[in-house]
C-alpha cells in the first residue's frame, strides 16, 4: 500500500498531522530528515512525499536537515516521484533574502531589508536605517536573531559582544520596523494552493516568536493563556490580497505554507514572511468546522495513486 511521507526535523509537530491522517484513513509514514542511510541507486517506496523542513532546524539538534532536505528530495524527484513542496521550496524555507526577493518582484509591499553577510559591515549598514529598526536571521524561523533597536551606539555594542546571535548561514538581514496600527498580525494558511483561513497573532505582549504549534506553548504556572491566535473570518478567499498569494504560490510551486502580514500605522498592508513549514494553532484548529490538519490529510490522501485493480 502506498502512503504519504512526511519528511521533517521535529517530531514534536507531527502528532496533531498523526490524528488527522488517521482520522482521515490517509497512511502516513515519517522519515526523519538527517538520520541514517540514503542508498542514491535505490528506487524510493510508492507513495506521496511532503517535506516538512525547518528552517530553524538546527536549533533542535537537527543541524544535517537542510542539507539531508535537498539531497532526499533531489533523489525523490529524480525518481519522478510526487513531492509536496520539493526540493527548490525547501531552499526557499531557509532564505527570508529568497522569500523577500519573490514577493518585491511580485508587486507585494515588504519591510525595506538589507543583507549583511558577516559581522563586518552590519554598523555601517544599519546607519542606513531610521531608528528602530529590527535584525533577524536569513535563516530563521520561531523568531531568531529578531531584536528591536532604537540606539546606533547600543546596536554596535551589540554586534561586538559575545550577546550576539551568529546566524546559521552567516547572513543577519537589518529591516525597517514597522509599528502595526493595531497589536496583532495576521497569517493566511494555504492547502493544496488554495487559501484555507486567516489567523490573527496576537503581538501585544511584543515578542517575535509566534509559533502557533501546540508545542510551541508554555503557559505559566497556574495560568490558563488568553489565545494569542484567533480566526479572522472577514479574511477571505476573495481578497484580492488572498487572490494574490495564491498566484504567488503558484508560481512558486509551494503547496503547503502559511503568510503573514500585517497593516501599518500609515495604513501599509506589509507582507514579510513566507512560511512552508506551517503548523495550526490548536485553538484556532477546534475553533472551526473542518481543521486545517485535517484538510492536509484529505489534499494529501487524493494524490495517492489508487491502488491496482485486482486480477
Amino acid at each position: 500500500m502506498t502512503a504519504v511521507y512526511v519528511l521533517h526535523d521535529n517530531p514534536d509537530w507531527i502528532p496533531a498531522f498523526a490524528r488527522a491522517f488517521e482520522a482521515e484513513g490517509v497512511p502516513l509514514r515519517e522519515w526523519r530528515l538527517g538520520e541514517g542511510v540514503l542508498d542514491l541507486d535505490a528506487e524510493p517506496p510508492q507513495g506521496v512525499f511532503w517535506s516538512r523542513l525547518s528552517a530553524s532546524s538546527h536549533t533542535r539538534g537537527a543541524e544535517r536537515a537542510k542539507d539531508a532536505a535537498r539531497a532526499t528530495l533531489s533523489w525523490l524527484e529524480s525518481w519522478g516521484r510526487r513531492v509536496v513542496n520539493g526540493s527548490a521550496v525547501a531552499s526557499f524555507e531557509v532564505s527570508k533574502a529568497a522569500q523577500h526577493a519573490a514577493l518585491r518582484r511580485a508587486g507585494f509591499d515588504v519591510p525595506r531589508t538589507v543583507a549583511v553577510f558577516g559581522r563586518e559591515g552590519l554598523s555601517e549598514a544599519a546607519r542606513g536605517f531610521d531608528l528602530p529598526f529590527i535584525t533577524k536571521h536569513n535563516q530563521g524561523g520561531k523568531g531568531l536573531g529578531v531584536r528591536r533597536f532604537d540606539d546606533y551606539a547600543a546596536f554596535d555594542a551589540y554586534v561586538e559582544s559575545t550577546e550576539f546571535e551568529e546566524p546559521a548561514d552567516g547572513i543577519t538581514l537589518l529591516q525597517e520596523f514597522l509599528p502595526s496600527a493595531e497589536p496583532f498580525v495576521t497569517r493566511a494558511e494555504f492547502i493544496g494552493g488554495r487559501f484555507a483561513y486567516a489567523v490573527r497573532v496576537d503581538t501585544s505582549a511584543g515578542g517575535f516568536e509566534l509559533c502557533p504549534a501546540e508545542a510551541c506553548a508554555v503557559p505559566e504556572a497556574g495560568v490558563e493563556p488568553e489565545p494569542l491566535f484567533r480566526v479572522r473570518p472577514e479574511v477571505t478567499a476573495d481578497d484580492p490580497l488572498i487572490r494574490g498569494y495564491e498566484e504567488l504560490l503558484a508560481q512558486l510551486g509551494i503547496e503547503i505554507a502559511g503568510i503573514e502580514f500585517l497593516t501599518t500605522s500609515t495604513g501599509r498592508t506589509v507582507t514579510y514572511d513566507i512560511n512552508t513549514n506551517t503548523n495550526y494553532s490548536p485553538d484556532v484548529e477546534a475553533a472551526i468546522d473542518d481543521p486545517a490538519t485535517r484538510r492536509v490529510a484529505r489534499f494529501l490522501g487524493g494524490l495517492l495513486a489508487p491502488a491496482p485493480a485486482a486480477v
